[in-house]
């Protein structure tokens, strides 16, 4: 029996300022490729995109140094998607007392990053499988809550005369 490892680590920005139909054009443009070659592409490209992405794209690289302890050369881009976030809705003043609506759209920008060099399944032993099993059988099934019932009248708490 086969284990799943974890190969892949993620970085999330959430609410920024802009349309989610510009980050797309710039997220389709560097997923699926090689961390080094994504860094030089977000340097190059003339979009505002491309600043937040190419900062969570690093931060995505220093997380799966941190946690996986990959190298960044190893890493490639296997996830990037942009979803639209909540709308900042405001009211400008207009001429003749009218007001017009101003929309600042956000979106939330989600990067993964892989490394290709780790495997991604690690074969099972038995005294895997027997630390685990034993594990198991040490947990409480249920846990029992006991409750304490208190009773109050109005002699015990001094009585309807007790005026403090």
């Amino acid at each position: 029996m086969l284990l799943k490892k974890q190969t892949e680590v993620y970085a999330l920005g959430q609410h920024i300022a802009m349309s989610a139909h510009k980050a797309r054009r710039v997220i389709d443009q560097i997923r699926g490729r090689s961390y080094e070659e994504t860094l030089m592409i977000l340097e190059l490209m003339p979009y505002r995109a491309c600043y937040p992405i190419f900062k969570l794209v690093y931060s995505a690289a220093a997380n799966a140094s941190y946690i996986l302890g990959s190298n960044e050369a190893n890493l490639i881009i296997s996830k990037a998607e942009v979803d639209e976030g909540t709308t900042v809705k405001k009211l400008k003043p207009r001429a003749r007392g009218r007001s017009y609506p101003i929309k600042r759209p956000t979106c939330h920008i989600t990067i993964e990053v892989t490394d290709v060099s780790l495997p991604k399944y690690v074969p099972r032993t038995f005294l895997d499988w027997k630390e685990n099993s034993l594990e198991r059988l040490k947990k409480p099934k249920s846990k029992k809550k006991y409750t304490t019932v208190t009773y109050h009248t109005m002699y015990s708490n001094g009585g309807v005369w007790d005026k403090k």
